[in-house]
């Protein structure tokens, strides 16, 4: 690899989420937290020095999004995934989080149905229910250690809903969703009017065996109906430059999705933001191919030592991103007490698996983006406590 993850960078007292809240989270501010979904490893160099230079010019003002901002990203999406888009098609966002809540405004009404799959990254639940519309659950099933999605339960829930909030590929269960089942997905919500959000935050963390299909790029007709949400801030660990990009092919929900935007006057965006864009899609593919290559050795380690101990703890196989799955089901705890024993008797801070909804239950999120000496600490550590 060209590049080196083992760093490892103390974070505390720079206002990071991840760190400087363990406190007020945990109850405990010594967890190793591996909670938050951002690396710790460092935003690439090509990027700082990005923004370096653009420092050395005294005026921050209001900035343009040039053509060279699209070029990168529409350049990345081809040679990455193979899906030509086009700059017409792409309307700025401040965050993936944000653009679900202006979807829920542009393309439903108050008390429309919305279907989620839990468990799931719960800022999709108050997407829904934080603008009063109504929540449609269409669980995923877990079987052999691998998630799939019920699509005789969707066929019948697709037939009064108004939208799907898809996250492609999964976050918390790691699957990267087949183009089989994005056809079945898309066909289902073609022939009921329903109009499919595609999370594809995650898209460029693809573990080695997989390949991520981008939803919108598997039909004319399926990409009519589908608004894609994409960004650089998983891809390249700056998630606080607030800069992310909604693509949306057909011009009518293009239209519904703007005006939304713009009158809430969240178009402009910040210059930071533009110049580490264009910074990570010119200059980050071998980055991220390292990355990866990186991330999927702290999965190895992750599983081998749960293995090694006969630990009751299982990893569900990861596919894509940086965020583990633990099934501590098998301990027969409850969640709270599961909370308990790795906060206070581990020292390790996760994601608490109901968070993300039903099917949570019995599940922690770990966030595996930290050198592998902290990874192999913090299991070292669960593997200490008696479940």
């Amino acid at each position: 690899m060209l590049y080196s993850f083992d760093i490892n960078t103390d974070r505390t007292g720079t206002g990071s989420i991840k760190y400087d809240l363990r406190e007020k989270v945990f109850g405990n501010e010594e967890v190793i937290p591996l909670w938050v979904a951002d690396m710790d490893f460092e935003t690439p160099y090509f990027i700082r020095e990005a923004l370096e230079a653009r420092l050395k010019h005294p005026i921050l003002g209001y900035t343009l999004r040039e053509d060279k901002y699209y070029d990168t990203i529409i350049k990345w999406l081809y040679d990455k995934h193979g899906w030509i888009a086009h700059k017409d098609w792409f309307v700025f966002t401040p965050g993936i989080v944000p653009a679900l809540n202006f979807s829920t405004l542009a393309f439903t009404n108050p008390g429309d149905k919305i279907i989620v799959q839990p468990p799931v990254y719960f800022p999709f639940f108050t997407a829904v229910n934080d603008h009063n519309r109504v929540l449609v659950e269409n669980q995923l099933l877990y079987e052999n250690n691998k998630y799939r999605i019920n699509f005789e339960q969707l066929k019948e829930q697709a037939k009064d809903a108004s939208m799907l909030l898809l996250s492609n590929p999964h976050n918390p269960v790691g699957r990267v969703w087949t183009k089989e089942e994005l056809i079945q997905i898309g066909e289902i919500c073609l022939e009921n009017n329903v109009v499919i959000i595609s999370d594809e935050i995650h898209s460029d963390l693809i573990l080695p065996g997989y390949n991520h299909v981008p939803l919108a790029s598997v039909s004319e007709d399926i990409a009519r109906i589908t608004v894609t949400c994409v960004a650089p801030s998983k891809t390249f660990n700056m998630a606080g430059l607030s800069t992310s990009s909604v693509i949306i092919s057909d011009s009518y929900l293009r239209k519904k999705f703007l005006d939304v935007v713009e009158k809430l006057h969240l178009v402009h965006g910040n210059i930071f933001g533009v110049e580490a864009s264009q910074a990570g899609y010119a200059k980050g593919r071998q980055w991220v191919d390292d990355l990866m290559e990186y991330i999927n050795g702290n999965f190895r380690l992750l599983d081998d030592m749960l293995t090694s101990a006969n630990s009751m703890i299982k990893l569900v196989k990861p596919e894509a991103t940086y965020l583990g799955w633990l099934d501590f089901s098998a301990t027969g705890l409850s969640d709270v007490e599961i909370k308990h024993r790795l906060i206070n008797r581990a020292g390790v801070g996760l994601s608490h698996g109901p968070d993300f909804g039903n099917g949570g239950q019995g599940f922690q999120r770990i966030n595996v983006a930290s050198p592998r000496s902290v990874i192999e600490e913090a299991v070292k550590r669960m593997l200490e406590v008696d479940y």
